[in-house]
């Protein structure tokens, strides 16, 4: 299964400055939040790249962000190269059936682009 996102980063900035309290706590783990700061300062093409990423697994799976998936199921990490890794709740790999995610995401023109490939 294959999901696709985009999201701009200029949208994503504008929200978390308009709600920096709730935005991204809706979204992002405190590990990834931390993987989202430099110095106590937002990254916000990182940001958006995660939304991406969460956005890309849930259409790869078939039932979008939805009370059958939320944004805090969906867990990214990072190698020891960078790369995004991406897993799901114990709960939710079981419920979907999931034995791996690959994503790519891509930041050019304003934009953050994640594709979702799901085993």
């Amino acid at each position: 299964m294959i999901g696709i996102d985009v999201v701009g980063i200029e949208r994503i900035r504008k929200v978390c400055e308009r709600f920096p309290q709730k935005f991204v706590p809706y979204f992002l783990s405190e590990a990834e939040q931390k993987l989202c700061q430099s110095g106590g300062v937002w990254n916000h093409q990182r940001i958006a790249g995660f939304w991406a990423i969460k956005e890309a697994v849930s259409k790869a799976l078939g039932v979008g962000i939805s009370q059958e998936l939320g944004f805090l199921d969906i867990c990214i990490t990072k190698d020891a190269r960078g790369r995004p890794i991406v897993c799901l709740t114990e709960e939710k790999c079981k419920a979907f059936a999931i034995s791996r995610i690959d994503v790519s995401v891509t930041h050019d023109c304003g934009v953050s682009i994640a594709v979702a490939h799901i085993f």
